[in-house]
Order: C-alpha cells, then sequence, then structure tokens
C-alpha cells in the first residue's frame, strides 16, 4: 500500500466559530470507489465559503455581511445552510481549493492515471446533469483541507506546469468562479468590466481573466491596494469608499463581475449601459439588496447569478495556467494545523489574491 491508514485533517464539527475545527492526525484515509481517484493533497486555498458554510451564513434568514470575527452573525435552525439547501453532513472536512497527485485509483480507471500532479475541478457534475445534482468538494463532499481526499477522476485534471503547488492550489475555486461570471455575460474586447472586491481571491482571478480577453477594467479597492490591481491589469481604480455613480458616472460600463453586493449595490445597475449584463457570485457586503426594476427592465439589463460550473470553465481554466495566460497571487501560506490563524488573517481582508494551506507529509 502506498499511503498510510490515518491522515491529519482538519473537521469541521458543527456551525459555529473557530472551536468548530478540530486538527486530527487520526482520520481515517478514504479509498476510492469506482470511477474515483485518491489524492495526496499538497496545498489547498481558502476561500469565503469555508467560513460561510461554517457560521452557517448561507441561512435565508442570515442577513448579516460575512462577519469579520468568523464566528457566526446567528446560528440559524434552518435546514437551508448549505450552498445547495442541504445541512452538512457532520464532521465534514472543508476545502474547496486543492493541487496534489494521484496516488491510488478505483475501479473503471485507467491506472496511466496514477502519479499524475492535477487541480480539482470544485463542483462535481457530469455532462447532462441538472444544476441541482452538483455536489461542492468541500461541501457536500470532504474537501482539501487533509493530506488525502478523495474525487471522481473526471474531476481530477491534470495539470503540466512549472507553478509550485501551492501556486497552483491558488487557482481552483477563485479562478473558476471568477471566469464563470465571465463566461455567462460574454466579456469580450470591446467591453468595459467593473470588477468589485477586486483585491480578493475572486475579483483579483477576474481582473486578470478580463483582461486576457482584451476587456477594459476598472477595479474597485481599498485605496492602498490600487497599484497592485494596476500591476494585474486593470486600466483604472476607484476607491471603494468612493460614490461609483460620481466617480465613474451613469451608463459607464457594459458588465459588472460583482462579489460585493450590499447596501452600495443599486449603483452597479446605474452604471450599466443599455443591454448591460451584470454577474453575481458572492454578497461578503450583505446578501439582500434593494432593486428598481424599471431600472432593469427600461435599460434591458440582463443579471446572472453564478454559482454551478459550466462544463468548459475548468478545462479552459487549466489551458490558461499552462500557457502562463494567468498568473497566480498568493498573498500567505500556513501549515495545514494553522487553519485558524489562516482564516483570522483571510477576514482581515488585508491582502491581496490567495491564503493557501500547505498539506505537509504524514
Amino acid at each position: 500500500m502506498g499511503h498510510p491508514r490515518q491522515m491529519r485533517a482538519v473537521l469541521m464539527t458543527g456551525f459555529g466559530g473557530f472551536e468548530k475545527l478540530s486538527v486530527r492526525d487520526d482520520v481515517v484515509v478514504p479509498i476510492p470507489t469506482a470511477g474515483e481517484v485518491l489524492l495526496r493533497i499538497r496545498s489547498a486555498g481558502v476561500n469565503n465559503t469555508d467560513i460561510n458554510t461554517r457560521t452557517g451564513w448561507y441561512a435565508k434568514d442570515v442577513i448579516a455581511p460575512t462577519t469579520a470575527t468568523g464566528a457566526p452573525a446567528m446560528i440559524s435552525e434552518r435546514a437551508d445552510v448549505g450552498w445547495v439547501g442541504n445541512v452538512p453532513r457532520f464532521p465534514r472536512i472543508q476545502g474547496a481549493d486543492a493541487c496534489g497527485e494521484i496516488v491510488a485509483i478505483g475501479a473503471n480507471v485507467e491506472a496511466s492515471r496514477i502519479g499524475q500532479r492535477v487541480l480539482v475541478e470544485p463542483v462535481f457534475r457530469l455532462p447532462g446533469e441538472a444544476l441541482a445534482s452538483a455536489r461542492y468538494f468541500g461541501s457536500e463532499t470532504d474537501g482539501g483541507f487533509a493530506q488525502y481526499a478523495v474525487v471522481p477522476s473526471r474531476h481530477a485534471h491534470r495539470i503540466q506546469s512549472e507553478l509550485t503547488d501551492t501556486e497552483l492550489a491558488s487557482f481552483p475555486c477563485s479562478y473558476s468562479a471568477a471566469e464563470n461570471m465571465i463566461g455567462r455575460v460574454r466579456v469580450g474586447p470591446d467591453d468595459a468590466v467593473l470588477v468589485t472586491g477586486a483585491s480578493g481571491g475572486v475579483g483579483s482571478a477576474a481582473v486578470q481573466l478580463c483582461r486576457r480577453r482584451g476587456a477594459e477594467v476598472i477595479a474597485v479597492v481599498g485605496a492602498e491596494k490600487g497599484q497592485a490591481l494596476k500591476d494585474l491589469g486593470a486600466q483604472r481604480v476607484v476607491d471603494r469608499s468612493e460614490d461609483l455613480l460620481v466617480a465613474l458616472g451613469r451608463r459607464a460600463v457594459d458588465v459588472v463581475i460583482d462579489v460585493v453586493g450590499g447596501p452600495t449595490w443599486p449603483a452597479n445597475l446605474e452604471l450599466l449601459r443599455p443591454g448591460g449584463r451584470y454577474a453575481t457570485a458572492g454578497a461578503i457586503a450583505g446578501p439582500q439588496v434593494e432593486l428598481d426594476l424599471r431600472t432593469l427592465y427600461l435599460n434591458d439589463l440582463q443579471l446572472h447569478g453564478c454559482t454551478v460550473l459550466d462544463h468548459d470553465v475548468f478545462r479552459n481554466l487549466i489551458g490558461y495556467i499552462e500557457r502562463n495566460e494567468i498568473k497566480p497571487l498568493v498573498s500567505a501560506t500556513f501549515p495545514l494545523d494553522q487553519i485558524v490563524a489562516a482564516q483570522q488573517l483571510f477576514l482581515t481582508k488585508k491582502h491581496i489574491g490567495k491564503i493557501v494551506l500547505t498539506c505537509g507529509d504524514t
């Protein structure tokens, strides 16, 4: 047997604060079944969804912004506290981002896959399956905050790159979420695109991916991060404390890529030109917003909610990485057993890009 029977993993034991994260060294290494592979996880990225799930933020009766403490603003008793309306099964190993290598296979998987370096596509869905059938790595199934994980073979994408495991682990969740939004709203070289929350994982990915398509990018960030976003390709930076309508004027952009939401959300639609497109995959400033339907229908706007990945998104992303068309942006790394410190730093929102956990050796 080429791997141990037990591993280090971080178990989320229930809804709550950091006390619900338990680092254990006696977790049983999973066994791949038919169509699955076992990965030796090398690095795993930290995401908002890890914290939002643990704190019960996805419940409909929680209306607060994502909390800055990592403890829940409200522990909900409702059942719809997962991404897709299901209560996570506890204990759960979280972690939607993972880079690793295949060390074992289940039935119906080619033996040549053993030894391949891979990135995990974090949304598991077969071609033709309904959106509601999707399962999320680290949410509906155990994820990457461990030394080993099993995933469907088709969602373990071989990657050939000179980037480090830590750099590669910064890509899957954030960049696929950004590319999914960008694809849904059909960003092209003639578009002016506003990216909110542009210093975060998804936002910084969106800046790069929109520039890759030749679009003009306007990034909304804190003033101290402005130059870093210009270095990523943003042609213009607007301080997040500014009134966007004053700074840019009405009907200034063709597309808005948004992960912020919150009380200033109505300005997003006022900024769009007639026929403009808006996409969202997050709401860190608050999930409830005010919508004037007249702004929507009188301007023929399109609104896109984006969670489940379109089928070509992740394979395209692998190509972008291998051709060096996008670059990783790793702000800090922590060993797996320091996950609380990593999430505490993540919640300060002072970083640019991603924070990544290194999973170490058994």
